[in-house]
């Protein structure tokens, strides 16, 4: 499931344990998501879903809930394709 593998990736990123993360976990309440680790989790996103984020996107995936909804929408828009 789409959500699970974010999770995980996030959960791997930013060593916190996939329990401890929410829809709403972001920089603000997860201590070690800083600029670094959000550069190595967008990489990591592009390279597990085969997708590319715009300069754009990259600075809206500040929680769990907005990565899954533009991780979703990447994908259905490649499927369009």
């Amino acid at each position: 499931m789409l959500s699970e593998q974010i999770v995980r990736i996030v959960s791997d990123i930013f060593a916190v344990p996939a329990a401890e993360l929410r829809a709403d976990s972001s920089p603000d309440n997860v201590a070690n998501w800083d600029s670094l680790r959000h550069l190595n989790l967008v990489l990591a996103l592009e390279q597990e879903f085969a997708i590319q984020f715009t300069p754009e996107e990259i600075e809206q995936l500040l929680s769990v809930e907005l990565i899954e909804m533009l991780v979703a929408e990447k994908m259905n828009a490649g499927v369009a394709k």
